[in-house]
Order: structure tokens, then C-alpha cells, then sequence
């Protein structure tokens, strides 16, 4: 059972028209579920017999949503569009309308270009991660504490903090200030252990009980001329580091913490959200705000976080509602590597990142199985798959970038655990986006380096999110299949071994090569992980196997091979990867979590002898910058050809590469005049 209220209702974009959609409708306002915790999908929530329950023996928690509909329902599509805020944000307007990103959309410039409204689809938000604190406008999911018969819950936990620069000495202790954090049961730092690490894999040192504290730094004003007060307050929720963190070690606190949060219930408010809105659960007589036809279909995107709680979702049987009926027709994974989630588990925190080289390197989130196929693990014997509910499985596209080769191991979505090519079921698609990034933003201007060697990753590849939901589509609902999936694979030389990546990748002057990508390796995270989803602090390693985790070959310029190229890609400036590495003040060496690198190509060719670039130069590719645009244009009809890109979109891939592509690409070339045609229009987003 759903009540809910609605908190806001306007008009979006000012009442603009989006074609024959026409105009739309915000709706903002707050849902509260009850459920029965021992119904089908419910009990299997982690810690739903711990939950407080109400007069009647339901379980109740709250989420904020947020829909975007037509103002007539009867012009839009019949299809619901349900955006998996990430980490509480609101992200398909930026990526699939090229948007002024917000948590607030509103006004014009919030709808970008239209293509979501253009298409008649009704876009919902509903806040699922339970562990999030207000603020910013973040969704949030208000979700029960778990108590044994009126008394707390306790358990050792493991949480890591690395802090990105100087002069940091307290933090939460969930390490981030936008998630809570489960307090520690005692103030007495004897009965915890904190140490500190220069990389994953390098031996502990102990920080002494007295260098630190469980408490926060205050600060604030001050009299007699001082410009600062601060004083050290006990804190059961952070921790206080009396040195100060260095930039770039990993430091790893070990305590009791009590409080867990009943977090799987975020899988049971999509299921039910979205269940309640596709089926027309709202009538106009006694719930006239989300009064609405029922959907023909309803699909879900996801990125990141989101994109791996889209297949935690699936896998954990949520995408049947409870009564036999599937919940999402299709889904779009994004950039969720081989991972699922750490969340239907005791003490998770769902914000933190999973499974990189350097950060969170031993976490829970990627365990077997990987695939949406069937296999079979080799280092335990276990068999299992992603999808294997027929009845109510979703179609699914998978989309990753080469950062998900490199830092979430999402070769093992389509081999086995040893590496060998693996077969998808026909309801799957994957696609791999070659020499892009994780966080493609649309509207990037001069790529930031951060605490890299190398600027990020440059590559625009907001335009195929629009091609893979009009392919769902048409697989959903006229059953017309996408075009076969496009990823590396051992048996055509694509997906290969760090060895032969190294030897294969070119030796460009100044730039250090990673090790190798974030590798698996096989973990106990202990006896109480299955039964209640304690994860022991720190999870053991069990032997010497590892999972194979595999990257994309490069050609002689460094970028990648076996995948869909974005324009930018097929007619590069430069090498574009998916990995970076730390500064030597910050971790030097090691991969920066899910971030690539850009590393310009030499202007002219007597840059490029001067500094021994085995590289061609940009000038001895293109004649100039018109003929970098052309370049462009052609890549992108290419694709519009093999149906991996959008007719209308060509014009906006040869407007973003005017002038070279500046401010995106770091070059000093001039451009040439009339690059781009008047009469076209600039259409950049």
C-alpha cells in the first residue's frame, strides 16, 4: 500500500510545447509505503524481521519523488521513464537532453534540448539509497532502524577514508558528508583500530588510540582579533585525526557501530513506485494528482550506482512486483562495470565508491555472478546468472566505457571468471563505448586534471544515450532487436591481458602506464555475510586465484579497439584512455578512481620530433580545422548508418568539434575560417 502528497505542482519550462507531447507538468511530493513483512520479495529484505512495525504489522518508510509528465497524459507516449537518481541526483535530463544539470528541474534551460519530452515519456524520480542525508536537493529514502526486541544492533565494521588534499582532520564516519554514518558504540579509541596505508595492497601501520579521537573540529568566530575558534566535540558519528590526513593514504577504521539501517527496502520502493504508476493504481476520483492511464511500459536508466542497483534489482527476482508481474519491460545499465550492489546487507553504505585500485579496493559489491548469462565460477564451483526469471526478466542494455574496463571490471560481464568469451542471452545487449569515460559531461569545457597527471577524459558520448532508449523501445514494444551487441572479445584480439596491452600501448614521452586494472580477487568476507550481510573487517583473502579482469586493446595511438567509437574517437585529437594516474602528492602512481585521461596529440609534426611522440600529428591528420569537422561529421553518419546514432544528432557532433573542439581539446592551432556554415545553425548543446 502507497499513500502519498503531492508538495508542488507547476507547469515545466514555463508551459513551453515539446511537439506533439505539448506541454508538461512537475510534480514534486513525498510517498509512504507500508508493506507486509513477510510477503513475497518483502521478507527478503535484509533485517525485515528487525524492523519496527506499525498498529496493523506493516513496515513503513518514506521517499521523496518527482514526475514529469505530459499535461494531457492522452499526448504522451504510454511510457514511463524512471531515472535511478544517482546517489539522490537527478541525471537523465543532463545526459539525455544535454541539459543544465540540477536537482531542481524547472525552468527552459532544465529541458535542454527535449528529447525525453519530445518523445512523450512521463520521467520519474523516486528516492532508493537509505542512507543518504538531506541536502541539495537530493531524493531521499527514509528507511527503518533495525532493533533486536528494543535493543540496538551491533557489529565490527570496516570503513576507509582518503582525503583529497591537505589540511583535512576530521571526517564522518562514513567518510562522506552527504551519507549517514552508524555510530560507534563507545568514545574509547582503545577499543577500535585505525591504521593507514599508502596503497591498497601495502602493509597497515597503526595509529595510536591517543593521535585520534571520535569526535568532529569546530569552528567558527572568535574575539580579541583571532579569525578562527575551533574546538575538538565528542562525536559518536565522526572521527578526528589530531595530524591531520595526508593526501592520498588510505586510512582504515575498524569500530563497533549499532544502528543498521534496513536499506534493502530501496528495491521494494522502486518495485511498488513504479508498480503503483505503470498499472494505473491512481484513479482520478480518489487521487486526482497522480491520476493517470495505465503505462504500456515502463524502463529504467541508471548510471554508475544506479546502473549496478538496476542489476542488484534484477538479480535479487525485484523486477516481479510481487504479483507476478514484471515491473520494468527494459533497462539501461550505464557504466555499472560487473558490479551489483552493497546494500541489502547489515552496516552497507551504498554511497561509497566500489572496488577500485586504490580506493574501497576490497568491497562486496562485485561478487559472482557478473554475467547476465549463465557460468559458472571457478574458484568456488558456483553456478549462477543475473537474469534467470524468464517470466519477469527485463531486456537489457549495458552500456560501459573504457573507465569500466579499467576500474569495474566489466570484461567479466560478458566472459566467464577465467576470461573466456561468454555468450549473452538474446534478451541482452551490451555495448562498449571505446575511449570515453565514465562521466562524459555534455557541457565540459577546459578538462579538468584534478588530482591526476593527465586532464580527463574529453570524449562526448551523450548522443548514443538517445539511440540506446529509442532501441529499447523498439525491442519493448514492436519488437524490432538492437543492432548486435558491440564489445572486445578474446577470440578477435580485442579484449587482451595487461601484458599484452602494455607492449602494445604506445610510449609516449612523460606519461607513466598503470599497472594494470583494478583485479578481483577471491575474498571471504565472512561467515554472517550471507546469513545477515555483516561484511568482516577486513574481508580475507582465501587463496592465490584471481578473476580474470581484462582491457581493450589500443591501436598504434593508444585508443581502444572492439568497441562503438563516439566522433571524437574515430577522428581523435589525442589518446584517450580510461585510466589516470595519482600525483606523486596524492597517491602517486595509483589509478584515480573511475576517471580517464586526455593526452593531446603533438600540434605540428616539429612538436612531434622535437619530443619523440611516436604519434602522428594533429596537422599531418587533418589539413585544418574544416577538415577535422568534416572528419567528424563523416564518423557520425557512420554511425547514424550502423544505427547506433540519431540523424538529427550528426549536426550537433560537427558544431561541437568547431574550432578544433576548444575549449574540450588542448591544442594551439588556429581555425580555419567558415568552419562551420551559417546556415546550419549552431546547434551545440
Amino acid at each position: 500500500m502507497i499513500d502519498y502528497r503531492v508538495t508542488d505542482h507547476r507547469p515545466f519550462a514555463k508551459g513551453m510545447s515539446f511537439g506533439e507531447a505539448g506541454s508538461y507538468e512537475r510534480l514534486k511530493g513525498r510517498a509512504t509505503f507500508h508493506v507486509d513483512p513477510s510477503a513475497p520479495g518483502v521478507r527478503d529484505v535484509n533485517d525485515i524481521e528487525w524492523a519496527p512495525r506499525d498498529e496493523t504489522g506493516k513496515v513503513t518508510f518514506e521517499a521523496d519523488f518527482c514526475i514529469l509528465r505530459p499535461g494531457d497524459p492522452e499526448r504522451g507516449n504510454g511510457k514511463l521513464f524512471y531515472d535511478y537518481g544517482n546517489r539522490g541526483d537527478k541525471r537523465a535530463l543532463q545526459f539525455f537532453n544535454a541539459a543544465v544539470p540540477s536537482n531542481d528541474p524547472l525552468d527552459e534551460h532544465h529541458a535542454g534540448d527535449g528529447f525525453l519530452m519530445r518523445r512523450g515519456y512521463t520521467v520519474v524520480w523516486l528516492g532508493w539509497q537509505g542512507d543518504l542525508l538531506p541536502g541539495d536537493g537530493r531524493l531521499v529514502l527514509d528507511v527503518p532502524v533495525a532493533t533486536r526486541h528494543g535493543q540496538p544492533i551491533t557489529g565490527t565494521i570496516c570503513v576507509e577514508f582518503i582525503a583529497p588534499e591537505a589540511g583535512c582532520h576530521d571526517m564522518p564516519l562514513s567518510s562522506l558528508a552527504s551519507t549517514r554514518s552508524y555510530p560507534t558504540t563507545s568514545l574509547d579509541t582503545s577499543r577500535a583500530r585505525l591504521t593507514r596505508r599508502p596503497y591498497a595492497h601495502a602493509a597497515r601501520q597503526e595509529i595510536a588510540a591517543d593521535a585520534w579521537a571520535f569526535a568532529r573540529l569546530e569552528r567558527g568566530g572568535a574575539v580579541d582579533n583571532k579569525k578562527t575558534d575551533t574546538a575538538i566535540i565528542p562525536s559518536h558519528s565522526n572521527l578526528y585525526l589530531r595530524d591531520g590526513f595526508e593526501p592520498g593514504w588510505i586510512y582504515e577504521l575498524i569500530y563497533e557501530a549499532q544502528d543498521p539501517l534496513v536499506l534493502g527496502l530501496g528495491h521494494i520502493a522502486v518495485r511498488d513506485f513504479i508498480s503503483f504508476l505503470k498499472n494505473g493504481t491512481a484513479t482520478f476520483e480518489d487521487q486526482p494528482e497522480l491520476a493517470t492511464v495505465p503505462f504500456d511500459k515502463a524502463y529504467a536508466w541508471g548510471r554508475s550506482q544506479s546502473g549496478r542497483c538496476i542489476r542488484d534489482f534484477i538479480y535479487q527476482g525485484f523486477n516481479s512486483d510481487g504479483q507476478g508481474r514484471r515491473v520494468f519491460d527494459g533497462v539501461l545499465p550505464h557504466v555499472a562495470g560487473a558490479g551489483k550492489m552493497w546494500m541489502n546487507h547489515r552496516f552497507a553504505n551504498i554511497t561509497l565508491l566500489p572496488g577500485q585500485e586504490h580506493e574501497n579496493h576490497f568491497s562486496p559489491v562485485d561478487r559472482f555472478p557478473f554475467s547476465y548469462a549463465q557460468s559458472r565460477d571457478h574458484l568456488t564451483g558456483a553456478e549462477d546468472a543475473i537474469l534467470k526469471r524468464p517470466d519477469t526478466d527485463p531486456l537489457v542494455i549495458q552500456t560501459d566505457t573504457s573507465c569500466e574496463y579499467w576500474h569495474r571490471r566489466a570484461s567479466l560481464v560478458h566472459t566467464d571468471t577465467t576470461g573466456a568469451d561468454l555468450e549473452q542471452p538474446e534478451g541482452v545487449r551490451i555495448y562498449f563505448w571505446a575511449s570515453s569515460q565514465h562521466f562524459a559531461d555534455p557541457k565540459l569545457g577546459v578538462p579538468p586534471t584534478g588530482i591526476a597527471q593527465t586532464p580527463c577524459n574529453v570524449v562526448a558520448t551523450h548522443y548514443f544515450f538517445r539511440t540506446v532508449l529509442d532501441q529499447l523501445d523498439n525491442w519493448a514494444s514492436e519488437d524490432i532487436p538492437p543492432p548486435p551487441s558491440c564489445y572486445p572479445r578474446r577470440a578477435d584480439g580485442t579484449l587482451v591481458g595487461t601484458q599484452e596491452w602494455r607492449e602494445t600501448f604506445p610510449n609516449i614521452p612523460g606519461i607513466a602506464l598503470p599497472l594494470g586494472p583494478s583485479g578481483l580477487e577471491h575474498l571471504d568476507f565472512g561467515a554472517a555475510f550471507e546469513e545477515s550481510g555483516v561484511v568482516s573487517a577486513p574481508p580475507l583473502r582465501l587463496s592465490d586465484g584471481q578473476y580474470a579482469v581484462l582491457v581493450p586493446a589500443v591501436d598504434e595511438d593508444g585508443n581502444d579497439l572492439g568497441g562503438l567509437r563516439a566522433p571524437m574517437a574515430a577522428a581523435p585529437l589525442g589518446t584517450y584512455t580510461g585510466w589516470s594516474l595519482r600525483r606523486r602528492d596524492a597517491g602517486h602512481g595509483a589509478m584515480v578512481g573511475i576517471t580517464g585521461s586526455y593526452i593531446p596529440f603533438p600540434d605540428i609534426e616539429e612538436e612531434r620530433q622535437q619530443i619523440g611522440d611516436p604519434r602522428a600529428s594533429i596537422m599531418s591528420r587533418f589539413e585544418d580545422s574544416k577538415a577535422y569537422s568534416e572528419a567528424i561529421g563523416r564518423a557520425a553518419e557512420d554511425l547514424v548508418a550502423r544505427g547506433h546514432m540519431l540523424e538529427s544528432d550528426i549536426q550537433n557532433c560537427v558544431a561541437l568539434s568547431r574550432d578544433w573542439g576548444r575549449p574540450r581539446h588542448l591544442t594551439r592551432l588556429p581555425v580555419t575560417i567558415d568552419t562551420y556554415h551559417p546556415d546550419d545553425g549552431d546547434t551545440r548543446p
